[in-house]
C-alpha cells in the first residue's frame, strides 16, 4: 500500500464518520450536550476531510491533471469556508467583531475568486459541471460580503450563520457521498442525469433548507423586520 493510498482510505473513513455525524447532530435535540459534542465530531471530521484533500489536489498536479486539480482545490475552499464559519459561529457568538475579523475577509474574498477561476477553467474546456458549479463560490462571497453589514446589528445572528453554514456542510458531505463515493460502486451513475443531480440537488436542498430554518426562526418576514423592543 502506497503512502497516497493511505491518504485517500483515510480520507474515506474521515468522510464516512463525517456523514454518520452530521445526521446524528441533525436529530438530537439543539443545544443539548448529546448535539454539541455529535456536531464537534462532525467538525473534526470534516477536518481531516480538508486535510487529506491536500496532497490529493497536489497528486493531481503532479500527474497533470489541472483541471481535477482546480476544481478539487475549490472543493477545499468551498468547505473549509463551511466549517470555518460553522465554528467560530458559536465560538464568537459574543463578539461579532471578531467573527468578521480577517480570516472571514479572507474567505469572503477566496470564494468568488475561486468560483472565478473555475467558471474560466469550465468555459475554456467545455465543462458544464464546472460551470455551474462555480456559482456556489460566487454566492457565498456575496452573502458573506451581505451578511457583514448585517451581523453587527443582528441578535440572534450566530444561530443563523452557524445553522447556515451546517446546511452547507451538509451539501458538501452528501455530494462527497453522491457524487464522488457511490460511482465507484456504481459506474453506471457516473455520466447522465444521475451524475449532474448527485451534484446539484443536495445544493438545491441546502437552500431550501435554510430558507426554512430562516422562517422557523423568524429570521425572515414581518417578524424579523421588527425592532427588537418591539418584539419583546
Amino acid at each position: 500500500m502506497t503512502a497516497y493510498s493511505v491518504i485517500v482510505a483515510l480520507h474515506v473513513t474521515f468522510g464516512t464518520v463525517a456523514l454518520a455525524t452530521f445526521w446524528l447532530a441533525a436529530v438530537l435535540r439543539k443545544g443539548g450536550r448529546a448535539h454539541v459534542l455529535a456536531g464537534r465530531g462532525y467538525l473534526l471530521a470534516m477536518c481531516g476531510v480538508l486535510l487529506s484533500a491536500l496532497p490529493m489536489v497536489g497528486q493531481r498536479v503532479a500527474d497533470g491533471r489541472w483541471v481535477a486539480a482546480v476544481f478539487l482545490g475549490y472543493l477545499v475552499v468551498l468547505v473549509a469556508t463551511t466549517v470555518w464559519l460553522a465554528w467560530r459561529a458559536v465560538r464568537d457568538k459574543a463578539a461579532p467583531q471578531r467573527y468578521l475579523g480577517g480570516v472571514y475577509r479572507v474567505l469572503m474574498v477566496a470564494n468568488p475568486v475561486a468560483g472565478a477561476v473555475v467558471l474560466a477553467t469550465g468555459v475554456s474546456m467545455g465543462q458544464p459541471l464546472l460551470m455551474g458549479f462555480s456559482l456556489v463560490g460566487l454566492m457565498i462571497g456575496v452573502d458573506m460580503w451581505r451578511r457583514r453589514r448585517v451581523i453587527p446589528a443582528q441578535p440572534r445572528w450566530w444561530m443563523q450563520e452557524h445553522y447556515g453554514a451546517m446546511v452547507g456542510n451538509g451539501a458538501a458531505t452528501h455530494i462527497a457521498f453522491l457524487a464522488i463515493g457511490l460511482p465507484r460502486l456504481l459506474p453506471d451513475i457516473a455520466s447522465g442525469t444521475l451524475f449532474y443531480t448527485a451534484w446539484f440537488a443536495p445544493v438545491v436542498l441546502s437552500i431550501a433548507a435554510k430558507s426554512w430554518l430562516d422562517r422557523k426562526y423568524r429570521f425572515t418576514g414581518p417578524q424579523a423586520a421588527m425592532p427588537r423592543a418591539a418584539r419583546a
